[in-house]
């Protein structure tokens, strides 16, 4: 009878649900529109070890622990306001996921166009410059006339029979 109260005090202690073993601490869950608010946040802020994800997409550690930060600063009351700054004092522009204009951030938003229109300008001058080189074919000499005519069958060379 022990053994068997031994072994159900075992499986018994296996059911119960261990801290350490908890997933991450969600404190806007009770709250829906404190949850769609989280949500809001985490679509603007990237993941910083992603490629073009933001931290609501992301399964990193570091998109984890993002996460974490927005919902415990929602839950101690901090603005959205508050929670970008927050991020962006932490992490720098590069956190947001639509970084503002700014002098740090020009070549970000205006980089591919100017690219872009440096290689046109460079597509047009060369176009250009490849049509001005085209020299006129060199007049012929009067002998080079002749055998070309003979050639063609309608000059002073031709044998008539």
């Amino acid at each position: 009878m022990k053994s068997i109260s031994a072994v159900f005090l075992v499986v018994a202690s296996l059911c119960v649900p261990l801290p350490s073993m908890g997933g991450e601490a969600v404190p806007t869950d009770a709250d829906r529109v404190l949850q769609k608010r989280a949500i809001e946040l985490e679509e603007n802020l990237r993941c910083l070890v992603c490629q073009n994800q933001t931290i609501a997409d992301s399964n990193a550690e570091l998109a984890q622990d993002l996460r974490r930060q927005v919902r415990e600063q929602i839950a101690q009351g901090r603005t959205d306001a508050e929670i970008v700054a927050y991020m962006v004092q932490r992490y720098g522009d590069f956190v947001l996921y639509k970084p503002p204009v700014k002098a740090t951030t020009l070549l970000l938003w205006f980089g591919p166009g100017l690219l872009l229109l440096a290689g046109g300008l460079a597509l047009f001058r060369n176009v250009r410059t490849r049509a001005g080189k085209r020299a006129a074919p060199p007049e012929l000499t009067s002998e080079e006339h002749a055998r070309a005519s003979s050639l063609l069958g309608g000059g002073p060379g031709k044998d008539s029979a």
